[in-house]
């Protein structure tokens, strides 16, 4: 029974250690993933922009923004740049 505490302990400590490595791969993950929805909803609203009048452009800074608030952050961007 010792040997057996003794084996579990390392297992239980590495186990632990895996987890809170692979954290910060599943948040840069899912950052990414957002910031690509982000994107793909600035160019589909720059592709329909001769129907609604509304231009913006896709850079870093929109597209975070757009990735990280959604809707109500291309709606914020919208108004930043019809100067309102």
């Amino acid at each position: 029974m010792e040997n057996f505490v003794t084996l579990m302990i390392p297992v239980l400590l590495g186990i632990f250690l895996v987890r809170m490595l692979l954290l910060p791969i599943k948040l840069i993950g899912k950052l990414t993933i957002h910031a690509a929805c982000g994107f793909l909803c600035l160019w589909l609203l720059n592709t329909v922009s001769g129907f609604t009048g509304i231009y913006l452009p896709v850079n870093a800074v929109t597209v975070a923004v757009a990735g990280f608030f959604g809707l109500p952050g291309i709606g914020l961007i919208a108004l930043l740049e019809m100067g309102a």
